[in-house]
């Protein structure tokens, strides 16, 4: 006679795998419809609508919201509840200011830094993103985060943690916000295109002080985009001295 088996109970990894994917997938897609400007900053989440639209329970909904969370997309206040991340016309501009001179001095050290196939690796990246049908059309530049983004491949091409830990960590996803909407203005996506191109052949050419110049040149035409619509809805930061948004 067979005696009982007291062993546990092996669950098959096929099973984990697939409940890890459903909170993959809701936090995917949740942060697509973030980035894209589909849920805009500001708006108020509904876990009951959002499980509706997307045909999921409310459980990994939640996990998928917590995770976006820590990665400050989305924002939890008392009393109100869970809402798209927004920064304040002050603390974006200080925020892209910075963004520039940072970009700026890991674009100067990614061109010391990058080997050849890192750069084929961008003109590959760039030619993908060339072939969006938005981008084509001059709707959009929507890129991918972090492997697929070209600014976060330059970052960590700089090797320099410092740099890195600073530009990639924090409000990295929050920015991505703000650069796709600058890149939704006539004519911003196909020159957005163009400045990158001209980055990488800078970087290629070894030349880190035309490097530097042309990420901050990029920098500073997104930036024009952005506080252009800002001051239109007559939302106006101060910056700092005389001036504004």
């Amino acid at each position: 006679m067979d005696l009982p088996d007291d062993r546990p109970e092996v669950i098959s990894p096929m099973k984990r795998v697939e409940a890890h994917s459903l909170v993959d997938d809701i936090a995917q897609q949740l942060e697509t419809a973030i980035v894209s400007g589909e849920l805009r900053p500001g708006t108020k989440l509904s876990e009951q609508g959002l499980a509706k639209t997307l045909g999921v329970s409310r459980s990994p909904l939640r996990e998928a919201i917590r995770r976006l969370e820590g990665r400050k997309l989305i924002e939890r206040t008392p009393n109100i509840g869970a809402r798209v991340a927004q920064l304040s016309p002050t603390e974006l501009y200080d925020l892209l200011v910075v963004r520039e001179a940072l970009e700026g001095m890991a674009s100067r050290r990614a061109a010391e830094n990058m080997t050849e196939a890192d750069v084929a690796r961008l003109r590959e990246l760039l030619h993908e993103h060339a072939l969006q049908q938005e981008a084509s059309a001059g709707a959009g530049y929507y890129q991918q985060g972090r492997d697929f983004d070209f600014h976060f491949l330059i970052i960590r091409a700089s090797r320099n943690d410092r740099l890195i830990a600073m530009l990639c960590d924090d409000l990295y996803d929050l920015l991505r916000v703000y650069r796709y909407n600058s890149s939704t203005k006539p004519g911003r996506a196909k020159k957005a295109l163009e400045e990158h191109e001209a980055i990488v052949e800078a970087i290629a050419s070894r030349d880190g002080d035309r490097a530097e110049d042309a990420m901050r040149r990029h920098l500073r035409n997104a930036r024009a985009h952005l506080e252009r619509e800002l001051a239109d809805q007559g939302s106006v930061a101060r910056a700092p001295g005389p001036g504004a948004l």
